[in-house]
C-alpha cells in the first residue's frame, strides 16, 4: 500500500524542494508528461531530482497498471486495474468525464446483494494507488469527475481516502462537489469531512428506512438508525451547498413496498437531498431480484409527487458486470483476512 505522503518523500529525499514535488505530483496526477510547459527542466530542476526522474516515475507509473479493459454497449468500461503487489482492484469509466474508483481490495461491510463484499476484506488501498486509478483513466478520456463508489466502503479506508480526495481536490484538478464520498454510514466521516480542506458531495447508502431490515442487508454497518444516518448526512450537505444523493439499491420484494414509500417520504420531504433509485443489478448466487421497470418506475413517480425528489437510475456497463455492486477483484490473488487468519 502506498500513499500521497510516501510519494512526496520519495521526491523530498531525491533532490526535490517542495514545490518541485508538487509540480512532479500535479503533473503525474493529470497524466502530462514531466516535461510539459515551456521552461525546460534543467532550467529550474537540481541535477539530483532531474537524474532520478525517469526512475521515480517509472516507479509511480507501476502502482497500476491495466490488466484488461471491457466496453459496456452504453460507452462506460470496466477496467481490471492491476497494483504492484498483483492484487487487482476494478474503476469504472463513466460517460461524461466519470470515473468510479475502488478504495479497498475486496470489502467487509458485507451486503447481501453485492458481490464485492462475498470474499471479505483483502487489503486497504493506498492514496497514491487511488490516485493511480484516475491516472490510468487519464490515458483513456478525460476525468472531471471522481465517484468513490467501487469496491470496498470508504469509511474503512478514511485516512487513504482523504488524502486522496485532498490530492485529486487541488493537485488532481477535480472540482469539490465532483468528487463524492460514498458510504454506508460511520460516525467517522460526519467528523472527518467537515474538516477537511477539500470538502466532497456526500453519497450515503441508506436502502431500507426500517433499522431491523436494513440491519439484515447490511449486516456489519455501523449501527446508526436510518433516521440518524440521514440527520447527520444533511448536516453536512446544507454546510458545503451540495445535496445529499441517497443511494437506494431497489430489490424485488424486499424494499420496494409501500412501508419503504411511506418511510422514504417520512426521512426525506424537505430535506436537502436527492433520492437515487437504482434497480438491482444481478449477481449470480445471492437470490435477489431487480422489479420490474414498470413498477420501479411508478415508486419513482409516487415518490417524488409526495415531495421527495427522486432519480430512476440505470448503473452504467451492467452488460460487462461494471453496475453497483456487481464489481470484484477478477484474476486475483484474492485471499480475505478471515482465509490468512
Amino acid at each position: 500500500m502506498t500513499t500521497i505522503s510516501q510519494l512526496r518523500q520519495r521526491l523530498l529525499a531525491s533532490g526535490a524542494n517542495p514545490r518541485h514535488a508538487q509540480r512532479v505530483l500535479r503533473l503525474w496526477a493529470n497524466a502530462l508528461p514531466q516535461d510539459s510547459g515551456s521552461r525546460k527542466l534543467e532550467d529550474f530542476m537540481p541535477r539530483q531530482l532531474l537524474d532520478a526522474l525517469p526512475a521515480l516515475m517509472s516507479e509511480f507509473n507501476a502502482l497500476a497498471s491495466i490488466a484488461s479493459q471491457h466496453p459496456g454497449a452504453d460507452g462506460s468500461q470496466r477496467l481490471l486495474v492491476e497494483l504492484n503487489d498483483r492484487q487487482t482492484c476494478e474503476s469504472v469509466l463513466l460517460l461524461r468525464g466519470g470515473l468510479c474508483v475502488s478504495s479497498q481490495i475486496g470489502c467487509a461491510v458485507g451486503c447481501r446483494f453485492c458481490m464485492t463484499g462475498q470474499g471479505g476484506l483483502v487489503r486497504q488501498i493506498g492514496s497514491a494507488e487511488i490516485v493511480a486509478q484516475v491516472v490510468l483513466a487519464r490515458t483513456l478520456q478525460s476525468v472531471k469527475k471522481v465517484v468513490f463508489m467501487g469496491m470496498g466502503e470508504p469509511a474503512h479506508n478514511l485516512a487513504n481516502v482523504m488524502e486522496a480526495i485532498e490530492f485529486l481536490g487541488t493537485a488532481g484538478n477535480i472540482g469539490h462537489k465532483s468528487l463524492v464520498f460514498s458510504t454506508v454510514g460511520d460516525e467517522r466521516v460526519f467528523d472527518a469531512l467537515p474538516r477537511s480542506p477539500v470538502k466532497p458531495a456526500l453519497a450515503l447508502s441508506l436502502h431500507s428506512t426500517r433499522a431491523e431490515l436494513r440491519e439484515q442487508l447490511l449486516p456489519r454497518a455501523p449501527r446508526i438508525t436510518p433516521d440518524d444516518l440521514v440527520e447527520a448526512g444533511e448536516a453536512y450537505a446544507r454546510a458545503t451547498g451540495y445535496p445529499m444523493q441517497v443511494q437506494w439499491t431497489l430489490l424485488d420484494g424486499v424494499n420496494d413496498t409501500a412501508e419503504e414509500v411511506d418511510g422514504l417520504v417520512r426521512l426525506l420531504k424537505g430535506k436537502y437531498a436527492i433520492l437515487n433509485m437504482i434497480p438491482y443489478n444481478t449477481v449470480p448466487g445471492l437470490g435477489y431480484r431487480r422489479p420490474s421497470m414498470e413498477k420501479a418506475d411508478a415508486l419513482a413517480r409516487e415518490l417524488h409527487a409526495r415531495g421527495v425528489l427522486t432519480k430512476l437510475r440505470n448503473s452504467a456497463g451492467q452488460d460487462v458486470d461494471a453496475g453497483c455492486g456487481q464489481l470484484r477483484a477478477r484474476g486475483t490473488l484474492y485471499v480475505s483476512e478471515q482465509t490468512m487468519r
